[in-house]
């Protein structure tokens, strides 16, 4: 018998380990009231409170989940084909993209209600909100417009429209731009929130169809999902060029951004969660596709546990509505 030399032992005990690295460990499945085996769709946290609010674009219902005992607080109707949400600290509401009415929904966390109803144009999708001015900024998608709503006024008070199809924004904290995927043309275009002007459309070379987005304000980065190159496109906001491109499984759909332990999250409908890290800000790097149920499009990260959210429709082909709830495992706190 051949004797195992020291170095076959430690190439051994390393490929081990690869095979079983991961990078999330699920924790907690929660059932959700609305009918099983319909469409979700964007995620997002409410730091206040402690809360997930969830799209069940299907049904048309937002959920409001306690993520500290992992418990429906509330199912609130009335927000019919819901895509996108974005809560807005200080206020207490949310404003919901309400694709089957063509409006943005007011929905009080006071009173758990839809308490005001915004025309705008076709199709409502992502959005986010610009801190600082008061505004929530809607891509139109259908509609090629962004619309700009004032939270103090629960007004609409200008629409931006552009050559494109409107994709997801993001607004940069630190840099104080808006910025939205032209998905189209694959370009960025940057928004002044002071003005409500459109300072420069961007061209992203190697990328098309770019939809999601995440942003990493403090290294003034944006993670755009890619579909028709199925690649993850790093692009530097301040220079205008992208960095990198790393490869995606089919249909990324939801991206988001864990700064504390520099992760990047990409859901794909196809039946993964690609996972990717920063090292720093000019190099990234692929971690692994980690397995889910297939149709899981979306997710959301709360950046205070570094857990991460995603609702299912089905189970191995079975309908199902739950949220399932996933630990960051193998991460190191970025200093």
């Amino acid at each position: 018998m051949k004797s195992i030399t020291w170095r076959s032992l430690v190439t051994v005990i390393v490929l081990a380990c690869c095979v079983q690295a991961q990078t999330l460990k699920k924790i907690a499945s929660i059932d959700l009231p609305g009918p099983k085996g319909q469409r979700f769709d964007y995620l997002t946290m409410d730091d206040e409170d402690h809360w997930l609010l969830s799209a069940h674009l299907g049904p048309g219902i937002l959920y409001v989940i306690d993520v500290q005992t992992n418990k429906l607080v509330k199912a609130i109707p009335g927000v019919p084909g819901i895509t996108g949400l974005e809560y807005v600290p200080g206020v207490r509401k949310v404003y919901t993209s309400d694709w089957g009415e063509e409006k943005i929904g007011v929905v009080s966390l006071n009173s758990m209600s839809v308490i005001k109803r915004l025309a705008t144009a076709a199709k409502p999708n992502g959005s986010t909100y610009a801190a600082g001015f008061h505004k929530v900024y809607v891509a139109d998608t259908l509609g090629k417009a962004v619309a700009v709503v004032d939270v103090d006024k629960d007004e609409t008070i200008k629409t931006l429209s552009f050559k494109s199809e409107t994709g997801m924004p993001q607004y940069d904290s630190v840099a104080k731009r808006v910025y939205v995927n032209l998905r189209n043309t694959n370009e960025v275009a940057e928004i002044d929130p002071a003005t409500d002007t459109v300072l420069g459309v961007y061209s992203l070379e190697g990328c098309r169809y770019n939809h999601g987005m995440a942003v990493d304000s403090e290294h003034h980065r944006a993670f755009l999902l890619c579909n028709g190159t199925k690649t993850l496109t790093v692009f530097a906001l301040d220079a205008h060029k992208a960095l990198a491109h790393l490869p995606l499984p089919q249909g990324a759909d939801v991206v988001k951004f864990d700064p504390g332990i520099g992760r990047i999250y990409a859901a794909c409908s196809s039946g993964f969660i690609s996972v990717f890290q920063e090292d720093d800000m000019d190099h990234y790097r692929k971690l692994e596709d980690f397995p889910v149920q297939r149709m899981v499009h979306s997710l959301a990260v709360d950046t205070a546990t570094h857990r991460v959210y995603a609702p299912e429709q089905q189970e191995n082909g079975r309908p199902v509505a739950r949220m399932i709830v996933y630990e960051a495992i193998g991460a190191m706190r970025k200093r």
